[in-house]
């Protein structure tokens, strides 16, 4: 898959960025946990889209004893985002500061007082 496919698949799901948000405000999260942030959703369904997110190595589960935490992992979404938004955000951002320049001198030559001109 192209770089940063299994991060955008793993993002086009509610479900999954809400486990994310989930793992973002408290991290270490047990799957019960977890599934309580999907209560409308089987453990399996959960299970499932964790699975998705290790896949996409956006969530890392690691074993203490019999129980296992899941931690999030925000390193591809970083690199999603200088990858390919950031690419495309500058020209916006570019475009904004000229307008914003625009507007500011637009407004300056508005506030200016202007000398009637001689009949």
């Amino acid at each position: 898959m192209e770089q940063g496919g299994e991060v955008f698949r793993a993002l086009a799901d509610p479900s999954r960025r809400a486990l994310l948000d989930s793992l973002f405000s408290r991290d270490g999260q047990t799957l019960n946990e977890l599934c309580d942030e999907l209560p409308g959703m089987t453990r399996f369904g959960v299970m499932k889209h964790l699975s998705v997110l290790a896949e996409a190595n956006l969530v890392v589960t690691t074993r203490y004893g019999r129980t296992k935490r899941h931690y999030l992992n925000p390193v591809p979404i970083e690199q999603v985002a200088n990858r390919w938004i950031s690419k495309y955000s500058a020209r916006f951002t570019a475009a904004l500061v000229a307008l914003d320049e625009q507007v500011v001198v637009l407004d300056q030559e508005m506030q200016t007082p202007r000398r009637a001109e001689p009949a």
